[in-house]
């Protein structure tokens, strides 16, 4: 797995659109959150609405957040629906090269990766107190007040292994 502190494999991966989304492009605008994802991951499926309510409190700022998809665009589609995400879910190819390079332990596992290229921080699973981590490094970046991503007694549970 790539580790806090190394750099961040560049690539190349279209969403179910067909856009192409380039992580070096990207970096250049800001720090780019990195979510790997199956679309039947029931850890997924819950981590994912709170990512996007990360993407939403954020939207217009100089971040990015894409999901890497290890299924097919037809599931990355499905998973979008299900969970209301609207950010980018790239679409890893059949080798999965992108998840080989990035080696995730599970899904899902997000890498914040800031502008240098640099992880700063990797967390898989569903645990509220790294999304919360994670949220007040997006708002540091951006000079945005810090925010609770996830708060306890949400009705969700505080910690679910990937």
């Amino acid at each position: 797995m790539v580790e806090t502190g190394e750099t961040a494999p560049d690539f190349s991966l279209a969403d179910s659109s067909g856009q192409v989304h380039h992580l070096g492009t990207a970096l250049s605008d800001g720090p780019v959150v990195l979510a790997f994802l199956k679309a039947d991951c029931a850890t997924c499926q819950l981590t994912f609405p709170y990512l996007e309510r990360l993407h939403q409190t954020f939207r217009s700022e100089h971040w990015q957040i894409w999901g890497i998809c290890q299924h097919p665009s037809r599931a990355a589609d499905w998973f979008a629906q299900r969970t209301g995400v609207t950010f980018p879910l790239l679409i890893d190819t059949t080798e999965l090269s992108v998840s080989h390079a990035f080696d995730p332990p599970a899904t899902p596992t997000i890498f914040l990766i800031d502008e240098k290229g640099t992880i700063q921080d990797v967390s898989w699973g569903f645990q509220k107190d790294k999304l919360n981590i994670l949220a007040n490094q997006v708002a540091a970046w951006l000079g945005k007040e810090a925010m609770t991503l996830a708060p306890g007694g949400d009705g969700n549970p505080s910690f679910r292994p990937g």
